[in-house]
C-alpha cells in the first residue's frame, strides 16, 4: 500500500503554521502514537482489548485524515481478535509510515 502524504501533511501544517520544528514534533508524535497503538492491537486477544485497539487507530487516522489507515483500522474492527492477516498490513503500513518520516 502506498502512503499518501498529502492529507496528514496539510493538517499538521494547520496546526504548526509556520514553525518546521512544531510540524516535525506533531508528525513524530502520531507515528509513536500510532505504533504504540498497533503494537497493543497486535497483543489483544479478547473482544474488548481489539475493538478498543482498532478504534483508537481508527479516531488517530480520522483526526489526521490518514484515509487508507482508517480503512485498516474499519478492517480491523470487522475481523477476530489477532487476525494475523490485518495485523500485518498495519506493521506494514507503520514500516511505510516510519521510513517517510524518517
Amino acid at each position: 500500500m502506498a502512503y499518501e502524504a498529502g492529507a496528514l501533511d496539510a493538517t499538521l501544517s494547520a496546526a504548526a503554521g509556520d514553525d518546521p520544528a512544531l510540524f516535525a514534533e506533531l508528525r513524530h508524535a502520531f507515528v509513536e502514537s500510532l505504533k504504540t497503538h498497533v503494537d497493543l492491537l497486535g497483543r489483544a486477544r479478547c473482544d474488548g482489548n481489539w475493538q478498543v485497539s482498532a478504534m483508537r487507530i481508527k479516531g488517530l487516522a480520522a483526526s489526521f485524515q490518514v484515509w487508507p489507515l482508517l480503512a485498516l483500522a474499519e478492517e480491523a474492527l470487522l475481523c477476530a481478535p489477532g487476525e494475523p492477516v490485518v495485523i500485518r498490513k498495519l506493521q506494514g503500513f507503520v514500516a511505510e509510515f516510519s521510513d517517510i518520516e524518517a
